[in-house]
């Protein structure tokens, strides 16, 4: 007998079904290889150990990071819970632990590992690791059909998205560690009128999915399920980014002193798709490239592969290398992009990573 098709399969499932329930409350996820590929970039490598989690420039006090900052502008919200405590400003969320980052590395890696990921980056030395794509499985349609088919045909079901994840931990100045979770997501789509073709690409960014993977990091660091919950729920703030130009330079302009600004441009960097390379915290500058993400059976270039492509065909983009500049004045500070030499960057590219930091931030 051949074997059924997935397409037949899933035919038969709408064709049989009355109904069928999303069940979005629900995050149950599932790698889409079967084995960690460890592929780290040779430059990283090179980075010294020490550097990752050191913050140098000027101190940093363990008041500076509590509500109602009086340094800030714009405060952030946080909430604390024994040594745990969860910090926002816009739509991003980070953890502050009074713990050194060498004590939670472990604990953090176990924590992607039971929640369904492997590890693709795991470097303590930079403090980045990295998931694989994997699948929210609870966003399946649990109907009639697939209970009755149950596990045996279960890896015929898809959602048609895949998620990834990056995690980020940096010292402060008082010996504790900040970790930052970003996400990034692929969509599969159609790629012909026929719809007997589909292409992996990019989708937007799930703040709520980070925001829900920090919550669960804290139940993990020790803060129990209703705690965790509770202290998530500060509101939101108001918008402190936009897109501004300083002769003839397109900038980021953000209400905030240096240091919050500082933590919120490098997650935006990890959330749209840049590699940091380095960072030199006091001159300010991040030292980023970019590079296309992969997904399962991708074999076209997706939204940023075809926004830095300059028009090439080749279905591979070399990495593009950047430095993103921040120089702060009191409670405003300026974003700004260079070139690999160091120079202003006023190009279109400059522009458009300008609009997608400053988007990103809001």
């Amino acid at each position: 007998m051949k074997p059924i098709s997935r397409l037949c399969v899933l035919s038969l499932a709408i064709a049989l079904s009355a109904c069928s329930v999303l069940e979005t409350d629900k995050v149950d996820y599932k790698s889409a290889t079967k084995a960690p590929t460890l592929e780290v970039p040779p430059d990283l490598t090179q980075l010294s150990r020490d550097s990752r989690y050191t913050v140098p420039g000027r101190p940093v006090t363990a008041s500076s990071y509590q509500v109602g900052q009086t340094t800030q502008s714009v405060p952030t919200a946080a909430a604390t819970l024994g040594d745990v405590r969860i910090e926002r400003s816009g739509s991003q969320r980070w953890l502050v632990v009074n713990r050194a980052p060498d004590q939670l590395w472990n604990s953090v890696r176990d924590f992607w590992q039971e929640n369904g990921f492997l590890l693709t980056m795991d470097q303590a030395n930079l403090g980045i690791m990295e998931t694989d794509w994997a699948e929210n499985r609870a966003k399946i349609p649990q109907d009639a059909i697939r209970s009755m088919i149950g596990k045996a045909l279960d890896s015929l079901y898809s959602s048609g998205e895949r998620d990834r994840f990056r995690t980020r931990l940096e010292r402060t100045a008082s010996g504790g560690t900040e970790i930052y979770i970003s996400h990034r997501g692929m969509i599969e789509v159609y790629s012909n009128t026929q719809k007997d073709q589909t292409v992996w690409q990019p989708r937007p960014t799930d703040p709520e999915l980070e925001t829900e993977f920090l919550r669960r990091l804290m139940v993990k660091l020790g803060v129990t399920q209703e705690q965790s919950r509770a202290i998530v729920a500060a509101g939101a703030d108001k918008p402190t980014s936009r897109v501004s130009t300083v002769g003839n330079t397109p900038v980021v302009q953000i209400d905030e002193g240096f240091d919050l600004a500082w933590r919120r441009v490098g997650l935006a960097l990890d959330r749209t798709g840049f590699t940091v390379e380095d960072r030199d915290r006091s001159q300010g500058m991040y030292f980023v490239r970019y590079v296309e993400p992969t997904a399962p059976d991708r074999k076209e270039p997706g939204f940023f592969g075809k926004l830095f492509s300059f028009g090439s065909k080749s279905d591979s983009v070399a990495p593009l290398k950047y430095r993103i500049a921040l120089k702060s004045a009191g409670n405003s500070t300026t974003v700004s992009v260079l070139n690999a030499a160091g120079a202003p960057d006023t190009s279109a590219n400059a522009q458009r990573i300008v609009k997608v930091i400053a988007d990103d931030l809001k």
